[in-house]
Formats: C-alpha cells, structure tokens, sequence
C-alpha cells in the first residue's frame, strides 16, 4: 500500500476540487531515469486490475506492476528553500539518484537510461 502525508492529502484534494468525479491519484513506476525506474503520479479514473486504497478520503490507485516497487512508500508534499513538490520516500529503494526521481531497488535495477 501506499500512504499519503497529511500535507500531500491536502494539495491533492485541491488538486482533484475542480476535477471530474471518480478521478483518483494514480502512482505509478516506469522504466527509465538515471537509476532504472522513475516515478510518476496523475489524475485518473481507476482500472480493473488497480489496487484502490482510500487515503484521507482520496482514491489512491496503483498498477499490478508498480505496486511491488514502490508497496509502502509514503508520499510527501514539501514546500522549502529548493523549492515545492510532491516527494516519495520508498523502502524499495535501495539507490536513487541526485534528483531524486529515479531509483533502483534491491532485486530490480530497471532499465537505466538519461535523467529526465
């Protein structure tokens, strides 16, 4: 599962305030980034084969292939000095890089590629 920060839970529902019903946070894991995979987030309507969990009131939707990368990551919104944004703390990840979104993890190294 994946769990939001009260902070997170809050921009996320201004986020989805003026948005169509039904519409979730999609997290998900791509191949790619410096590391070997990336991390990404959208707004979007759940699929079949989605774990849905409710955090805070929000649907959180998660892939079948994502979900073993990135189960029991906590997602945080930070506003500070270098800036404001969305940040993943995974216990998956074994490795990550300078920007911080992308990563490896113990027994997947992805698919390496140029830091986006």
């Amino acid at each position: 599962m994946v769990t939001l920060t009260m902070e997170a839970a809050k921009v996320v529902k201004e986020l989805l305030s003026d948005k169509e019903e039904g519409l979730g946070l999609r997290i998900f894991v791509k191949p790619g980034g410096c590391s070997g995979y990336s991390y990404g987030m959208a707004l979007d309507m759940k699929k079949e084969s989605d774990l849905l969990t409710m955090q805070s009131g929000i649907p959180v939707l998660v892939d079948e292939a994502s979900l073993p990368l990135i189960d029991g990551a906590e997602i945080d919104y930070v506003n500070g000095l270098s800036g404001k944004g969305f940040k993943i703390f995974n216990p998956n990840a074994v490795s990550s890089c300078g920007c911080g979104s992308s990563f490896h993890t113990k027994d997947d190294a992805g698919t390496p590629g140029s830091c986006s």
